[in-house]
Protein backbone atom coordinates (compact mmCIF):
# COMPACT_ATOMS: atom_id res chain seq x y z
CA UNK A 1 0.00 0.00 0.00
CA UNK A 2 2.85 2.50 0.82
CA UNK A 3 5.09 1.35 -2.59
CA UNK A 4 1.79 2.11 -4.30
CA UNK A 5 0.93 5.96 -2.77
CA UNK A 6 5.09 6.86 -2.90
CA UNK A 7 4.66 5.57 -6.90
CA UNK A 8 1.22 8.19 -7.32
CA UNK A 9 3.21 11.18 -5.64
CA UNK A 10 6.52 10.33 -7.76
CA UNK A 11 3.95 10.24 -10.80
CA UNK A 12 2.25 13.32 -9.81
CA UNK A 13 5.45 15.33 -10.07
CA UNK A 14 5.93 14.32 -13.88
CA UNK A 15 3.77 16.93 -15.48
CA UNK A 16 3.52 15.32 -19.20
CA UNK A 17 2.13 12.30 -17.56
CA UNK A 18 -0.50 15.00 -15.95
CA UNK A 19 -1.27 16.40 -19.14
CA UNK A 20 -1.55 12.70 -20.85
CA UNK A 21 -4.36 11.87 -17.64
CA UNK A 22 -6.14 14.81 -18.78
CA UNK A 23 -6.05 14.33 -22.29
CA UNK A 24 -7.69 10.83 -22.21
CA UNK A 25 -10.77 12.02 -19.29
CA UNK A 26 -11.24 14.59 -21.97
CA UNK A 27 -11.75 12.15 -24.85
CA UNK A 28 -13.81 10.27 -22.35
CA UNK A 29 -16.04 12.91 -21.85
CA UNK A 30 -15.89 14.69 -25.06
CA UNK A 31 -19.59 15.15 -25.58
CA UNK A 32 -20.65 15.25 -22.45
CA UNK A 33 -22.80 18.25 -21.09
CA UNK A 34 -22.24 17.54 -17.49
CA UNK A 35 -18.14 17.25 -17.03
CA UNK A 36 -15.68 20.38 -18.93
CA UNK A 37 -11.99 19.54 -18.88
CA UNK A 38 -9.28 21.69 -20.40
CA UNK A 39 -7.51 21.14 -23.80
CA UNK A 40 -3.98 20.58 -23.48
CA UNK A 41 -1.23 22.52 -24.97
CA UNK A 42 0.95 19.91 -26.24
CA UNK A 43 3.57 21.62 -27.94
CA UNK A 44 3.99 23.68 -24.83
CA UNK A 45 4.34 20.97 -22.44
CA UNK A 46 7.10 19.41 -21.08
CA UNK A 47 8.11 16.97 -17.53
CA UNK A 48 7.82 20.37 -15.34
CA UNK A 49 5.37 22.67 -17.08
CA UNK A 50 2.31 22.12 -18.33
CA UNK A 51 -0.02 24.18 -20.18
CA UNK A 52 -4.06 23.90 -20.90
CA UNK A 53 -7.00 25.81 -21.88
CA UNK A 54 -7.83 28.38 -19.28
CA UNK A 55 -10.71 27.62 -17.93
CA UNK A 56 -13.10 30.04 -15.91
CA UNK A 57 -15.73 29.51 -13.58
CA UNK A 58 -16.49 29.13 -9.68
CA UNK A 59 -15.09 26.41 -7.13
CA UNK A 60 -17.61 23.80 -5.80
CA UNK A 61 -16.70 24.62 -2.42
CA UNK A 62 -18.03 28.66 -2.62
CA UNK A 63 -21.75 27.83 -2.16
CA UNK A 64 -22.73 31.01 -1.63
CA UNK A 65 -21.45 32.63 -4.91
CA UNK A 66 -22.58 29.86 -6.41
CA UNK A 67 -26.37 30.12 -5.12
CA UNK A 68 -26.35 34.08 -5.67
CA UNK A 69 -25.54 33.05 -9.64
CA UNK A 70 -28.82 30.67 -9.67
CA UNK A 71 -26.83 27.04 -9.73
CA UNK A 72 -29.37 24.23 -8.88
CA UNK A 73 -27.33 22.40 -6.10
CA UNK A 74 -29.90 19.17 -6.46
CA UNK A 75 -28.79 19.02 -10.27
CA UNK A 76 -25.68 19.70 -9.19
CA UNK A 77 -25.05 16.78 -6.45
CA UNK A 78 -26.61 13.98 -8.68
CA UNK A 79 -24.72 14.88 -11.84
CA UNK A 80 -21.52 14.92 -9.38
CA UNK A 81 -22.35 11.17 -8.66
CA UNK A 82 -23.05 10.56 -12.43
CA UNK A 83 -19.85 11.31 -13.56
CA UNK A 84 -17.79 9.75 -10.91
CA UNK A 85 -19.73 6.41 -11.62
CA UNK A 86 -19.50 6.76 -15.38
CA UNK A 87 -16.08 7.20 -14.87
CA UNK A 88 -15.05 4.17 -12.52
CA UNK A 89 -17.75 2.00 -14.32
CA UNK A 90 -18.18 2.93 -18.03
CA UNK A 91 -14.32 3.87 -18.75
CA UNK A 92 -12.41 2.45 -15.77
CA UNK A 93 -10.37 5.92 -15.36
CA UNK A 94 -11.45 8.30 -13.16
CA UNK A 95 -10.01 11.71 -11.69
CA UNK A 96 -9.22 10.42 -7.71
CA UNK A 97 -8.10 13.81 -6.67
CA UNK A 98 -11.75 15.14 -6.52
CA UNK A 99 -11.55 17.68 -3.61
CA UNK A 100 -13.50 20.99 -4.09
CA UNK A 101 -10.14 22.86 -4.88
CA UNK A 102 -9.84 21.02 -7.93
CA UNK A 103 -13.40 21.23 -9.27
CA UNK A 104 -15.34 24.57 -10.80
CA UNK A 105 -18.38 24.86 -11.86
CA UNK A 106 -19.28 27.17 -15.29
CA UNK A 107 -21.33 30.22 -14.74
CA UNK A 108 -20.99 30.46 -18.69
CA UNK A 109 -24.61 30.78 -20.28
CA UNK A 110 -23.68 28.25 -23.11
CA UNK A 111 -22.15 26.17 -20.42
CA UNK A 112 -23.72 26.91 -17.26
CA UNK A 113 -23.42 24.54 -14.04
CA UNK A 114 -21.49 22.31 -15.84
CA UNK A 115 -18.37 20.55 -13.34
CA UNK A 116 -15.23 21.74 -14.59
CA UNK A 117 -12.39 19.41 -13.77
CA UNK A 118 -9.20 20.69 -12.86
CA UNK A 119 -5.40 18.85 -11.38
CA UNK A 120 -4.79 15.53 -12.83
CA UNK A 121 -1.70 14.19 -11.27
CA UNK A 122 -3.58 11.35 -9.45
CA UNK A 123 -5.95 9.11 -11.78
CA UNK A 124 -7.05 5.43 -10.53
CA UNK A 125 -7.30 2.42 -12.98
CA UNK A 126 -9.97 -0.50 -12.86
CA UNK A 127 -9.65 -3.73 -14.64
CA UNK A 128 -12.49 -5.01 -15.82
CA UNK A 129 -12.19 -7.60 -12.85
CA UNK A 130 -12.13 -4.84 -10.42
CA UNK A 131 -15.41 -3.17 -11.99
CA UNK A 132 -17.26 -6.62 -11.91
CA UNK A 133 -16.79 -6.97 -8.21
CA UNK A 134 -17.12 -3.56 -7.16
CA UNK A 135 -20.11 -3.51 -9.54
CA UNK A 136 -22.13 -7.12 -7.87
CA UNK A 137 -21.07 -5.80 -4.48
CA UNK A 138 -22.71 -3.10 -4.21
CA UNK A 139 -25.95 -4.52 -5.85
CA UNK A 140 -25.72 -7.66 -3.66
CA UNK A 141 -25.17 -4.87 -0.58
CA UNK A 142 -28.35 -3.21 -1.46
CA UNK A 143 -30.18 -5.95 -2.52
CA UNK A 144 -29.06 -7.67 1.42
CA UNK A 145 -27.27 -10.90 -0.53
CA UNK A 146 -24.29 -11.12 2.26
CA UNK A 147 -24.13 -14.81 0.88
CA UNK A 148 -23.18 -13.22 -2.40
CA UNK A 149 -20.51 -10.66 -1.16
CA UNK A 150 -19.43 -13.31 0.72
CA UNK A 151 -18.76 -15.72 -2.79
CA UNK A 152 -17.62 -12.23 -4.36
CA UNK A 153 -15.14 -12.24 -1.93
CA UNK A 154 -13.74 -15.32 -2.65
CA UNK A 155 -14.29 -15.79 -5.98
CA UNK A 156 -12.12 -12.95 -6.10
CA UNK A 157 -8.85 -14.51 -5.31
CA UNK A 158 -8.05 -12.03 -2.47
CA UNK A 159 -9.21 -14.79 0.45
CA UNK A 160 -7.40 -17.70 1.01
CA UNK A 161 -9.41 -20.83 -0.50
CA UNK A 162 -10.12 -22.53 2.85
CA UNK A 163 -12.06 -19.48 3.86
CA UNK A 164 -15.44 -20.95 5.40
CA UNK A 165 -18.24 -19.15 3.21
CA UNK A 166 -20.58 -19.75 6.16
CA UNK A 167 -18.32 -17.47 8.32
CA UNK A 168 -17.52 -15.07 5.57
CA UNK A 169 -21.21 -14.29 5.09
CA UNK A 170 -21.89 -13.84 8.58
CA UNK A 171 -19.04 -11.04 9.27
CA UNK A 172 -21.10 -9.71 6.13
CA UNK A 173 -23.65 -9.49 7.84
CA UNK A 174 -22.84 -7.83 10.76
CA UNK A 175 -21.31 -5.02 8.89
CA UNK A 176 -24.25 -4.13 6.17
CA UNK A 177 -27.37 -5.52 8.48
CA UNK A 178 -27.28 -2.12 10.96
CA UNK A 179 -27.69 0.19 7.74
CA UNK A 180 -31.10 -1.26 6.65
CA UNK A 181 -32.75 0.64 9.54
CA UNK A 182 -31.42 3.96 8.31
CA UNK A 183 -33.14 5.98 5.12
CA UNK A 184 -31.03 4.95 1.89
CA UNK A 185 -29.96 8.29 1.50
CA UNK A 186 -27.78 8.61 4.99
CA UNK A 187 -26.24 5.47 3.75
CA UNK A 188 -22.59 5.93 2.78
CA UNK A 189 -21.36 3.40 -0.01
CA UNK A 190 -17.84 4.83 1.23
CA UNK A 191 -17.92 3.90 4.58
CA UNK A 192 -19.59 0.76 3.71
CA UNK A 193 -16.54 -0.26 1.54
CA UNK A 194 -14.18 0.85 4.23
CA UNK A 195 -15.84 -1.27 7.17
CA UNK A 196 -15.48 -4.16 4.45
CA UNK A 197 -12.20 -4.32 3.82
CA UNK A 198 -11.97 -3.73 7.88
CA UNK A 199 -13.65 -6.70 8.06
CA UNK A 200 -12.17 -9.09 5.66
CA UNK A 201 -8.56 -7.66 7.20
CA UNK A 202 -9.67 -10.84 10.04
CA UNK A 203 -9.88 -13.34 6.74
CA UNK A 204 -6.77 -12.30 5.41
CA UNK A 205 -7.69 -10.88 2.49
CA UNK A 206 -5.45 -9.06 -0.34
CA UNK A 207 -6.51 -5.07 -0.11
CA UNK A 208 -6.16 -3.70 -3.47
CA UNK A 209 -4.44 -0.34 -3.22
CA UNK A 210 -6.31 0.45 -6.79
CA UNK A 211 -9.37 -0.31 -4.25
CA UNK A 212 -8.32 1.70 -1.77
CA UNK A 213 -7.92 4.80 -3.88
CA UNK A 214 -11.24 4.46 -5.09
CA UNK A 215 -12.85 4.35 -1.54
CA UNK A 216 -11.13 7.55 -0.86
CA UNK A 217 -12.25 8.81 -4.39
CA UNK A 218 -15.76 8.09 -3.29
CA UNK A 219 -15.63 9.74 0.23
CA UNK A 220 -14.95 12.74 -1.05
CA UNK A 221 -17.95 12.49 -4.11
CA UNK A 222 -20.15 11.41 -1.31
CA UNK A 223 -18.78 14.62 1.02
CA UNK A 224 -19.14 16.88 -1.52
CA UNK A 225 -22.54 15.95 -2.92
CA UNK A 226 -24.20 15.84 0.54
CA UNK A 227 -22.66 19.05 0.97
CA UNK A 228 -24.55 20.37 -2.17
CA UNK A 229 -27.73 18.32 -1.13
CA UNK A 230 -27.83 16.94 1.87
CA UNK A 231 -31.02 14.48 1.02
CA UNK A 232 -28.72 13.10 -2.17
CA UNK A 233 -29.94 9.39 -2.57
CA UNK A 234 -26.40 8.23 -3.30
CA UNK A 235 -28.16 4.46 -4.44
CA UNK A 236 -31.02 6.03 -6.38
CA UNK A 237 -28.30 8.03 -8.59
CA UNK A 238 -25.55 5.36 -9.03
CA UNK A 239 -27.79 2.46 -8.69
CA UNK A 240 -28.92 2.99 -12.81
CA UNK A 241 -25.17 3.26 -13.62
CA UNK A 242 -24.33 -0.07 -12.04
CA UNK A 243 -27.34 -1.66 -13.33
CA UNK A 244 -26.97 -0.99 -16.98
CA UNK A 245 -23.10 -1.67 -16.52
CA UNK A 246 -23.98 -5.23 -15.44
CA UNK A 247 -26.61 -5.97 -18.57
CA UNK A 248 -23.85 -4.66 -20.59
CA UNK A 249 -20.90 -7.18 -19.45
CA UNK A 250 -23.14 -9.95 -18.19
CA UNK A 251 -26.10 -10.05 -20.39
CA UNK A 252 -27.21 -10.63 -23.55
CA UNK A 253 -25.56 -7.43 -24.95
CA UNK A 254 -22.97 -7.82 -23.22
CA UNK A 255 -22.77 -11.54 -25.18
CA UNK A 256 -23.13 -9.88 -28.35
CA UNK A 257 -20.75 -6.28 -27.55
CA UNK A 258 -18.00 -9.47 -26.27
CA UNK A 259 -18.28 -11.03 -29.86
CA UNK A 260 -17.98 -8.03 -31.44
CA UNK A 261 -14.79 -6.95 -29.51
CA UNK A 262 -13.15 -10.71 -30.11
CA UNK A 263 -14.19 -11.29 -33.78
CA UNK A 264 -10.87 -9.42 -35.20
CA UNK A 265 -9.32 -12.15 -33.05
CA UNK A 266 -11.49 -14.85 -34.55
CA UNK A 267 -11.16 -13.85 -38.00
CA UNK A 268 -7.43 -14.66 -37.93
CA UNK A 269 -7.92 -17.99 -35.78
CA UNK A 270 -10.72 -19.50 -37.42
CA UNK A 271 -9.07 -20.07 -41.05
CA UNK A 272 -5.75 -21.92 -39.77
CA UNK A 273 -8.21 -24.18 -37.62
CA UNK A 274 -8.20 -26.79 -39.74
CA UNK A 275 -4.76 -26.84 -40.78
CA UNK A 276 -4.10 -26.93 -36.49
CA UNK A 277 -6.16 -29.77 -36.43
CA UNK A 278 -4.95 -31.92 -39.17
CA UNK A 279 -0.92 -31.53 -37.99
CA UNK A 280 -1.64 -31.97 -34.34
CA UNK A 281 -3.57 -35.36 -35.48
CA UNK A 282 -0.33 -35.84 -37.37
CA UNK A 283 1.51 -34.99 -34.38
CA UNK A 284 0.22 -38.24 -32.69
CA UNK A 285 0.75 -40.84 -35.17
CA UNK A 286 -0.92 -43.64 -37.15
CA UNK A 287 -1.00 -46.44 -34.52
CA UNK A 288 -3.23 -45.19 -32.41
CA UNK A 289 -5.51 -43.21 -34.34
CA UNK A 290 -9.43 -44.04 -34.71
CA UNK A 291 -10.93 -44.77 -38.04
CA UNK A 292 -13.08 -41.11 -37.45
CA UNK A 293 -9.90 -39.48 -37.12
CA UNK A 294 -8.23 -41.18 -40.54
CA UNK A 295 -11.60 -39.89 -42.04
CA UNK A 296 -11.50 -36.61 -40.40
CA UNK A 297 -7.58 -36.30 -41.50
CA UNK A 298 -9.02 -36.95 -45.50
CA UNK A 299 -11.49 -34.26 -45.72
CA UNK A 300 -9.27 -31.71 -44.05
CA UNK A 301 -6.68 -32.43 -46.24
CA UNK A 302 -9.81 -32.48 -49.36
CA UNK A 303 -10.52 -29.10 -48.35
CA UNK A 304 -6.90 -27.58 -48.29
CA UNK A 305 -6.08 -29.00 -51.82
CA UNK A 306 -9.38 -27.56 -53.26
CA UNK A 307 -8.48 -24.17 -51.23
CA UNK A 308 -5.16 -24.46 -53.09
CA UNK A 309 -6.73 -25.12 -55.96
CA UNK A 310 -9.24 -22.44 -55.85
CA UNK A 311 -6.38 -19.50 -54.97
CA UNK A 312 -4.68 -20.96 -57.86
CA UNK A 313 -7.43 -20.69 -60.08
CA UNK A 314 -8.33 -16.58 -58.81
CA UNK A 315 -4.60 -15.81 -59.28
CA UNK A 316 -4.25 -16.94 -62.58
CA UNK A 317 -7.89 -15.69 -63.60
CA UNK A 318 -6.76 -12.27 -62.23
CA UNK A 319 -3.21 -12.03 -64.09
CA UNK A 320 -5.17 -13.27 -67.07
CA UNK A 321 -7.40 -10.18 -66.99
CA UNK A 322 -4.80 -7.15 -65.45
CA UNK A 323 -2.60 -8.75 -68.58
CA UNK A 324 -5.12 -8.25 -70.98
CA UNK A 325 -6.26 -4.79 -69.70
CA UNK A 326 -2.86 -3.69 -70.50
CA UNK A 327 -2.44 -5.51 -74.44
CA UNK A 328 -5.56 -3.26 -74.82
CA UNK A 329 -4.29 -0.40 -73.15
CA UNK A 330 -1.31 -0.46 -75.79
CA UNK A 331 -3.41 -1.04 -78.54
CA UNK A 332 -5.71 2.17 -77.71
CA UNK A 333 -2.62 4.60 -77.49
CA UNK A 334 -1.38 3.43 -80.49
Amino acid sequence: MVAEFDTYLHDELDLMREAANASQLRRNFVDSDTLMIPEMIWDLCHTNVIVMERMYGISIGKTNELRAAGVDFKKLAVDGVEIFFTQVFEYGFFHADMHPGNILVSLDPNTFGRYISLDFGIVGNLSEFDKNYLAQNFLAFFNRDYRRVAELHIESGWVPENTRLEELEGAVRTVCEPYFDRPLKDISLGIVLMRLFQTSRRFKVEIQPQLTLLQKTLLNVEGLGRQLDPDLDLWKTAKPILERWISQQLGWRGLVEGLKAEAPNWAKILPTLPRLLAESLDRHGHKDSKPEFELLKQVLFEERRKRRQLWGALLFLGGFIIGALFVLTRIHSI
